[in-house]
């Protein structure tokens, strides 16, 4: 086997046999640096964010739409790569590129009913690969059914955020 299908093949092994091994949890945390311009922990990475002027922000992050993306496009990608060497299908290397269109409206609750949301996710997945269109074709089948990401834009998730208490500013005068 080669690259990455061993790794596919002893892991889809392992947690096909242990429901609760399966479970993988991932966590972040965010807080402000100045204005919108924010920092978020990720492990023991951590990557900034901020909003372009237009929108208030000092432009010197991706806004969150636009990790977003690039969330999207990279797990594309991944599961391109891991999912080709566990089929047989070759692959060399592979590219996502993807453009969001966003109703500001619904961000601004300047219009009832506009969802603050993309409306829509175009793009275009670029192989360095000797397969056959039908290998490809299938490979994509196959992408589209086990990309965690695109399930989270495909699909509603369950999502409850908490209020987790009232920090107050104080001032000694």
């Amino acid at each position: 086997m080669t690259g990455f299908a061993q790794l596919f093949k002893d892991t889809r092994s392992a947690l096909s046999g242990d429901e609760a091994q399966a479970i993988a949890r991932f966590d972040v945390s965010s807080q402000g640096k100045n204005g919108l311009h924010r920092e978020v922990r990720i492990r023991d990475f951590s990557v900034e964010v901020d909003e372009p002027p237009a929108l208030g922000g000092q432009d010197k992050a991706p806004n969150p739409v636009e990790y977003a993306l690039a969330a999207l496009a990279t797990c594309q990608e991944i599961t391109y790569r891991l999912h080709a060497d566990a089929l047989g299908i070759p692959l060399r290397d592979v590219s996502v590129r993807l453009e969001g269109e966003l109703d500001l409206r619904g961000f601004f609750g300047a219009a009832e009913g506009v969802r603050p949301g993309f409306r829509r996710i175009t793009g275009e997945v670029h192989f360095d690969s000797s397969a056959s269109k039908e290998e490809l074709a299938r490979l994509k089948a196959v992408v589209d059914a086990h990309c965690p990401v695109l399930d989270l834009f495909s699909n509603a998730t369950p999502v409850e955020i908490a209020v987790a208490g009232h920090a107050r500013s104080t001032t000694n005068r």
